[in-house]
């Protein structure tokens, strides 16, 4: 009898179709603005991310998400190194500076100052020169995005990307090019430039503290969470781990923002979609093929064996249509990598939007399954 329900379903082939090109699209749609906004929420946090050495964050206790900047006392420094359970504790710088090209263009950057002595806090990926190359005099390591887009030269409408040792100015000072990176890119989209923590001072305006954040590590077989207590205790400041500062960063944007809204309105729209044209369909597939259903129950057909051919027909219907959803989202950000566009597809966002099909085709069904159970057997011999 269930492979009955699926002749019964592909022997319309027009309503067949239509039910899948209608709920493929609201697939693609759910699963595709869902992505985006993964991917932007993860562009707010994409630092922490590239800055892997450390496990602990410590910041000013009004700091509400990672670019919230608000400068600590270098004293503090100290005091964290001093904290119990503490490896070790290095400082660094986190501003956006307005830099002068060489062609006389300016552009806000990200300007990353990092510990001296140490260099944690570099680069995650260098993909020319070396790290250590920061200890050279005004010597700066450029993200290769911003070198090719933002920090080019353009000479008769070409781009001429940013060159190993040109130079360019950062608040009137001289910043010499000395190695090119990879890093995630920023909520923003600005060219991000690597330096040592002093020269990065030396660039930013003068102000009384400078100091962003202080990036530590907790000791082999200390407890985390105990451990940023404890600096929190004795220093007065925040101590985040680093899955607790992108939590942060995440709230901020969930609640203070009008993304979640603007992208919730996107999928909701995919969910109405999905709806009206499944629903619909299902009414018109059930009632063009009454005489089928009512042929079955005048044989002797239980209507729990009804109920659950129309619950194969619609499980077999969302499969497809999910699988061919996925696909074209799949092909989607495919085209979309190395792009401004920010996109993302994690597994569970995958088996989400399968299960939001399910329920929607399921649904769906109801409303077909329910003509089914009203009807007569006698009709089979009307004309």
């Amino acid at each position: 009898m269930l492979r009955l329900a699926i002749k019964i379903l592909v022997g319309d082939k027009a309503k067949f179709i239509s039910i899948l090109v209608g709920l493929t699209f609201a697939t693609f749609i759910i699963t595709q603005q869902a992505g985006i906004f993964v991917g932007l929420m993860q562009r707010t946090y994409g630092f922490v991310t590239d800055t892997s050495q450390p496990n602990i964050w410590v910041v000013d206790p009004q700091v509400q998400f990672i670019d919230d900047i608000k400068t600590i006392k270098f004293s503090k420094l100290f005091q964290v190194r001093g904290v119990d359970g503490v490896e070790w504790a290095v400082p660094m710088y986190k501003g956006l500076l307005r830099a002068r090209l060489a062609h006389g263009q300016f552009q806000t950057c990200n300007v990353i100052g990092i510990d001296d002595s140490t260099l944690i806090g570099g680069p995650p990926i260098l993909t020319e020169g070396k790290i250590t190359n920061l200890r050279r005099p005004n010597a700066v390591i450029v993200n290769e995005v911003g070198a090719r887009d933002k920090l080019a030269s353009e000479i008769k409408g070409k781009k001429i990307p940013l060159q190993m040792g040109e130079s360019f100015e950062i608040n009137n000072q001289r910043a010499v090019v000395d190695g090119f990176c990879k890093v995630s890119r920023t909520f923003l989209s600005q060219p991000v430039i690597y330096t040592t923590f002093i020269q990065a001072v030396s660039y930013s305006p003068k102000e009384r503290n400078l100091l962003t954040f202080i990036l530590a590590k907790a000791k082999e077989g200390e407890n985390i969470d105990e451990v940023c207590a404890s600096i929190r205790k004795n220093t007065g400041m925040a101590a985040y781990t680093s899955q607790g500062f992108k939590d942060l960063t995440i709230r901020y944007y969930l609640f203070n923002t009008g993304i979640p809204i603007n992208f919730g309105v996107a999928v909701l729209l995919g969910f109405i979609i999905g709806i009206a044209i499944a629903g619909q369909t299902f009414y018109n597939f059930a009632h063009d093929n009454r005489h089928y259903f009512a042929t079955l129950k005048a044989m002797g057909s239980t209507q729990e064996l009804l109920s659950r051919m129309v619950i194969v027909q619609a499980l077999v219907t969302a499969l497809i249509s999910w699988g061919l959803g996925i696909g074209i989202t799949a092909l989607f950000g495919l085209f979309a990598r190395g792009t401004e566009l920010s996109f993302v597809l994690p597994w569970w966002l995958l088996l989400s939007s399968g299960v939001s099909i399910v329920l929607i085709t399921l649904g769906s069904a109801l409303l077909g399954l329910r003509k089914i159970v009203r009807l007569e057997p006698g009709i089979v011999f009307q004309t």
